[in-house]
């Protein structure tokens, strides 16, 4: 005999997790739902769930649960739509459903592009990194070329964090040789300043990469 209904046999609130309930169902059943669809579907003990019904309440729950987990990637660090998107899909989250989490998300305020590059041009320049560097990790993280120009308005000025370096590297030394000087120039290169950037930099303190 099929049943066409499923009874709820009884209800009851996690004691590990708040805020989750759980179903147990008359088939042995375990379902785990939020108090989102306790309430959206009026949920009590002894309640009789048709199979449309029960279907729908599945996939709310299911629902439910990747919308927490996009709320705890986020909790635990800023994301861009991309990753978080991706990150969703990493966890079996169909490509559609991964864009309407990342669409709820934009809506309350918590996804947002445009602050998230901005904040990374930040960080970067903060540590002492040059333009490129910023660029490299805003594609890196799938942030959309039309937020780089807004984010990079948030860098320090390049000279700032080259002359610094120079410092740290080169001291009091107004004389450093072709070797360390290469040296210094190469590691502001790989921090992603600009060849011109740094020569200028190297002009600020009397020395010239270029020079023979």
């Amino acid at each position: 005999m099929i049943l066409t209904t499923m009874t709820l046999n009884k209800l009851s609130p996690s004691k590990h997790k708040k805020g989750r309930w759980l179903l147990h169902l008359e088939n042995g059943d375990l379902l785990r739902v939020t108090e989102r669809e306790v309430a959206d579907f009026s949920l009590y003990s002894g309640m009789e769930l048709g199979e449309e019904t029960l279907k729908r309440l599945k996939a709310a729950a299911e629902r439910s649960k990747m919308r927490d987990t996009a709320l705890n990637l986020l909790s635990l660090r800023p994301l861009s739509r991309k990753e978080l998107e991706r990150k969703l899909m990493e966890r079996d989250t169909p490509e559609e459903e991964a864009a309407e989490i990342a669409d709820w998300l934009t809506g309350l305020g918590l996804l947002n592009d445009g602050e998230y590059a901005r904040q990374l041009a930040r960080h970067y320049s903060e540590k002492g990194y040059g333009p490129r560097k910023i660029q490299d990790e805003l594609y890196r993280r799938g942030v959309p070329r039309e937020y780089w120009a807004e984010a990079m308005e948030e860098r320090d000025d390049p000279a700032e964090a080259i002359d610094a370096f120079l410092a740290k590297r080169l001291g009091d030394d107004r004389n450093p040789d072709r070797k360390m000087l290469k040296k210094v120039s190469d590691a502001l290169a790989r921090r992603g300043f600009r060849w011109q950037d740094i020569n200028d930099g190297l002009r600020r303190r009397q020395v010239d990469i270029f020079d023979d």
